[in-house]
């Protein structure tokens, strides 16, 4: 049977991963890669930063007090509230001295080992647009995601693990969906693979409905059967990206039956490591199993792993969006994650694991130091935090500022892109040379922008 140049490329070697990687490799070569693998924590419904990472002692001495920011202000209320301090303390953390509230305490015993951006800005107040901003570099959908990205520059360290996994919230999907970890106009195979941690069927499909009459053996024919048939039509149709990804996913699915139950079955780890998670305690379980699995899978060599804390909007609160009581809704969500992300971080750091790991905390805008109602906070894309560690970055540090209030930022403003960059420099990928042509336009991650943030790097 002759052989398609297709069929060569991923013989030889790296498949669209590697072509992605050796066209990066042509004029100036890339940057040395500290990182090998994301985990990126997202915060959906946006996380506050002026009650967690972006601390300003004057909404604590005009609290009540008219917020007058001197210009119009858009809001989803008429008028903008009173000042509003945030219902916790704030204390110093680690050698750097970095205030952190006192709603994430056990994040902030990793001070050091973390970087803030202060001074992110979002191009939306609206969830799904600026949730696609954070994930996928545009505003509009169809553009692919980050981690899809990353999985077709990089190509694969496990061929028994899909390269780009994601831990969704029980609660359901954020807003957008799956096409937050989709992969756009990239081939088909990058886009992310969905693992609903912790239920009967973490991956739908992945096994034949029991009862039924289909044995291993069976099941091992259908599949070899399967996979000559998918090939014989593959040939004379070079290209299909879909017929591509639809033979991957079953050559995947065929791995994943072994290499799944092993890799999210926690009863080999340790007590103490349970414990460290939050395991124990059913208020931090399920972000505790979940942050212990982005372990394992990073562990493994999974290159980007995708971990959801929210969902979409419903009532009561199943996600960031604390326009009605901030202090009950990011008390509830910030507990939650607070020790399984430490945990995630100090584990990783005690297993020589995040050296090569970035861990990135993300959310899609910030929100108003100014109350809505009475006890919530309305959207802010003015001016933002997020944080980094591992995989190169230079912990202790902060970078850019928002103004007094936490309003806007001032200092330095970055994008999303520019975050985008950072990762990719991280990981030895330059961000204006990876790229795609879709519809006659080179298309990257990065859209037309980004610069690498130089002064969080080690």
């Amino acid at each position: 049977m002759t052989s398609t140049r297709r069929d060569f490329l991923f013989q030889s070697g790296g498949g669209l991963g590697g072509i992605a990687l050796a066209s990066l490799l042509h004029g100036a070569p890339p940057p040395a890669a500290s990182a090998k693998s994301v985990i990126q924590i997202f915060l959906s419904g946006a996380a506050s930063q002026c009650d967690t990472f972006d601390y300003k002692p004057l909404l604590i001495s005009k609290a009540g007090e008219k917020w007058d920011p001197g210009e119009k202000v858009e809001l989803f209320q008429s008028n903008p509230g009173v000042v509003m301090p945030s219902p916790w303390k704030w204390r110093r953390h680690g050698a750097c001295g970095k205030w952190i509230s006192d709603m994430v305490p056990e994040i902030g015993t990793c001070a050091d080992d973390m970087a803030f951006v202060h001074s992110l800005i979002s191009k939306s107040n609206i969830h799904g647009p600026a949730t696609f901003l954070q994930t996928t570099g545009f505003i509009l959908p169809g553009f692919p995601s980050a981690g899809a990205w990353i999985s077709y520059a990089l190509g694969s360290m496990n061929k028994n693990l899909p390269d780009f996994v994601v831990l969704p919230d029980p609660r359901g999907v954020p807003p957008n969906g799956p096409a937050n970890w989709g992969a756009g106009f990239l081939p088909a195979s990058h886009q992310g693979t969905s693992i609903r941690a912790g239920t009967p069927e973490p991956i739908q499909d992945l096994n034949p409905p029991k009862g039924s009459f289909i044995t291993p053996e069976s099941d091992r024919d259908g599949l070899a059967l399967l996979e000559k048939l998918n090939r014989s039509h593959r040939q004379g149709r070079e290209g299909d990206s879909r017929l591509d990804a639809r033979i991957a996913s079953y050559e995947m699915a065929a791995r994943l039956q072994l290499s799944a139950p092993e890799v999210l079955d926690l009863t080999g780890e340790s007590e103490t490591t349970r414990k460290l998670y939050g395991i124990d305690d059913e208020r931090t379980a399920d972000m505790g199993r979940r942050c212990l699995i982005a372990r394992r899978l990073v562990e493994r060599g999974v290159r980007f792993v995708q971990l959801w804390s929210g969902a979409d909007n419903g009532f009561p609160r199943r996600n960031w969006d604390s326009h009605e009581n901030l202090a009950k809704d990011h008390g509830e969500l910030g507990f939650s994650l607070d020790r399984p992300v430490a945990a995630l971080l100090r584990d990783l750091k005690s297993r020589g694991l995040l050296s090569s790991t970035i861990v990135h905390w993300a959310t899609e805008f910030g929100r108003m130091p100014c109350s809505q109602g009475s006890k919530g906070r309305d959207h802010n894309p003015f001016g933002f935090t997020t944080w980094l560690a591992g995989g190169g970055i230079r912990g202790g540090t902060s970078y850019g500022a928002t103004d007094e209030w936490s309003y806007k930022a001032v200092e330095k403003p970055a994008y999303g892109y520019d975050i985008h960059a950072t990762m990719l420099h991280l990981l030895g990928i330059d961000h204006a040379r990876l790229t795609y042509r879709n519809n006659g336009i080179d298309r990257r991650l990065t859209d037309v922008h980004g610069n690498v943030i130089r002064e969080i790097l080690a």
